[in-house]
């Protein structure tokens, strides 16, 4: 939903621009970087969009439904509260929420490298200290990449394994990193800028492992918040620390004004929601079209003392579906899946459950120019043919419209008969028999069962009419619902048919793309949880990842999200593009916000003013 600062949960930022040669050796000096052209923001320039003159202090509270037990997002280990994730810790480089291509110089002054890339060296702040009081120094940088290279999560070490030649810690504050040749140079000073340092001390001291969950100790960072009271599982409130670092750097310029965040935990929407009305927490974003629809007319809205917007994004949408377990053999066949496809009825469910509020989904790239449209022509064409060639991909790709998801015109949850029809006739294709039970067969015997694991009672009313609508041809289809600790354990062991993901990508994909669709993933990733394995997808994986420039890279992602979608690993779910947002009035925001994030926690500030108004009229 909005464009990640936090490197180590998304891959790719962005590359060099604002270059100074700095001797006869062609050595570059620079604050920052971009792939593709020159960087908005100058050396020491505030982001234009925050305000400067935001007043600090002030609450904000949140809601969320994960019952946490840990504050470790780096394992896969427990469920780990991820607010945190932004607010305890800092990377060497961040970006801009209007700068698509652009990463600035944050932990450091400035980064050297060569034309090649072959090497980068990064100058640290010498004015960095983590939460402690104690020093950053680049051996907590070069401690960190190694901690992460010995015990980060199986997926990210696989992708960056011999990534780097060479480590070398050249001074107190300057640390060196040598790339191996088959290092993709489009995300080597992205991966150098990622990093969150860690205090290597403190590791020492408390004998703490990056792949085992935490309780109410986070690891220590250098970010502007630090946990104070706990009570794991229900709440936590992080509270700025009058000690940080950060408070005068130019960069951090009219953001980080709350002195305090607070999240509660919620069983369910419905306790969330009804929490919300009564003030005992203060932000809220909608859990559901319907929720949307109906449930902000309460006595604080009609008062005025809860503001109701639709703020526009501006971020690329599309990519969340019901993804299939593709380790169940039954899943392997296309026509299984594209039978399972066809019987959601979009259509309907948007006019009778969704109020109309969204668009399908169908493209990981919607609504960008990364996206496949129509026929393939052109550079995408090209990127195309190889591999049909090569017998990777079937001839018809190279000729026929991008796949769309099916179009249901029924007035009832059910899909049309025709549809119906034709989904019976591809099951019984693939082999499944409809016996005189009504149920699907194959020539073992076996029912052709799927499971629908889901954690959030509001989607009950959506995906029970998709059940419906599958039992109508003979598929044993079921919900299981569970809490959320259950839905994380059956997510990560395989146990199940059908399951949520929400996989949009960025402007810029790169190395990350294989987290989500990279054969090398698929048998341990939290992010290709559905085991996607396709040399067609591996190959243009690489291409995208080589890609030197825009007109390289629109065309080869677009072909890559073409093969994804003819795939039909997913189910294709539904969206918008605008922030559907609540909160009680007494926070502001600047005016207009930026296109590529919402920034409630960075940019947004506490009205002193408006709150005191608010509790003199005992709303709150």
């Amino acid at each position: 939903m909005t464009r990640a600062k936090h490197g180590l949960a998304a891959f790719g930022l962005a590359m060099c621009a604002a270059m100074a040669p700095a001797s006869a050796e062609d050595v570059i000096v620079s604050h920052g970087f971009s792939n593709f052209g020159a960087l908005k923001y100058g050396p020491g320039e505030p982001f234009s969009y925050v305000n400067l003159d935001a007043p600090k202090g002030g609450e904000i509270s949140l809601s969320t439904l994960a019952t946490f037990d840990s504050f470790n997002p780096f394992t896969r280990k427990g469920v780990a509260e991820r607010t945190g994730d932004d607010l305890l810790y800092e990377n060497l480089m961040i970006a801009a929420a209007d700068d698509p291509y652009g990463s600035y110089c944050y932990l450091c002054t400035t980064i050297e490298y060569p034309e090649s890339l072959d090497w980068v060296v990064m100058n640290l702040r010498d004015d960095v200290t983590f939460s402690d009081g104690t020093p950053m120094t680049a051996e907590d940088v070069k401690f960190t990449i190694d901690l992460f290279l010995d015990q980060g999560i199986a997926e990210f070490r696989s992708i960056i394994d011999g990534f780097f030649e060479n480590i070398e810690v050249t001074g107190s504050h300057q640390i060196r990193f040598e790339f191996t040749q088959a290092a993709p140079k489009r995300d080597r000073m992205g991966l150098v800028g990622l990093w969150n340092p860690f205090s290597k001390e403190w590791f020492a001291r408390t004998g703490a492992r990056l792949d085992e969950s935490t309780d109410e100790e986070a690891f220590m960072g250098t970010g502007p918040y630090v946990i104070g009271d706990v009570d794991l599982g229900r709440s936590v409130v992080y509270r700025k620390n009058p000690d940080w670092w950060g408070a005068d750097h130019p960069l951090n310029q009219g953001r980080f004004n709350f002195e305090a965040v607070r999240v509660e935990a919620f069983l369910d929407q419905t306790a969330a929601l009804e929490a919300f009305k009564t003030g005992a927490y203060t932000f809220r974003t909608p859990g559901s079209s319907k929720e949307w629809a109906t449930a902000y007319d309460f006595p604080a809205v009609q008062d005025g003392h809860v503001t109701v917007d639709t703020i526009p994004s501006g971020n690329i949408t599309g990519g969340s579906g019901f993804v299939f377990n593709l380790r169940r053999e039954k899943w392997q066949d296309n026509r299984v899946r594209d039978a399972v496809r066809m019987l959601f009825n979009f259509e309907w469910s948007n006019q009778a459950l969704f109020f109309n509020l969204f668009e399908r989904h169908h493209s990981f790239w919607q609504g960008s120019n990364l996206e496949a449209v129509g026929a393939p022509e052109g550079a995408e064409l090209a990127a195309l043919e190889p591999l049909v060639a090569e017998g990777l991909l079937d001839a018809s790709i190279l000729e026929t419209e991008v796949l769309m998801p099916p179009v249901n015109t029924s007035e009832s949850n059910r899909v049309d008969r025709r549809s119906r029809r034709q989904a019976l006739s591809m099951l019984e294709d693939a082999g499944w028999s409809l016996g005189d039970d009504g149920l699907l067969r194959n020539a073992g015997g076996e029912t052709l069962e799927l499971i629908i694991i889901q954690f959030n009672a509001e989607m009950d009313r959506i995906i029970n009419p998709y059940i419906d609508n599958l039992r109508a041809v003979g598929i044993d289809a079921s919900l299981r619902r569970v809490d959320t600790a259950q839905y994380v354990e059956l997510r990560r062991s395989g146990d199940w048919d059908l399951t949520n993901i929400a996989a949009g990508q960025g402007f810029e994909p790169s190395l990350g793309l294989k987290q989500w669709f990279g054969s090398e993933t698929a048998e341990n990733s939290s992010r290709n949880i559905m085991a996607l394995s396709d040399p067609a997808v591996d190959r243009l994986i690489d291409a995208v990842i080589e890609a030197k420039t825009l007109d390289e890279l629109e065309p080869r992602t677009r072909a890559l999200d073409r093969v994804l979608r003819a795939h039909g690993f997913w189910v294709p779910r539904w969206g918008t593009t605008d922030y559907w947002v609540a909160y009680w009035d007494q926070y502001r925001h600047p005016d207009p916000l930026p296109p590529l994030d919402l920034g409630l926690l960075d940019f947004w500030w506490y009205d002193a003013e408006a709150a005191q108004q608010l509790k003199d009229a005992g709303a709150l």
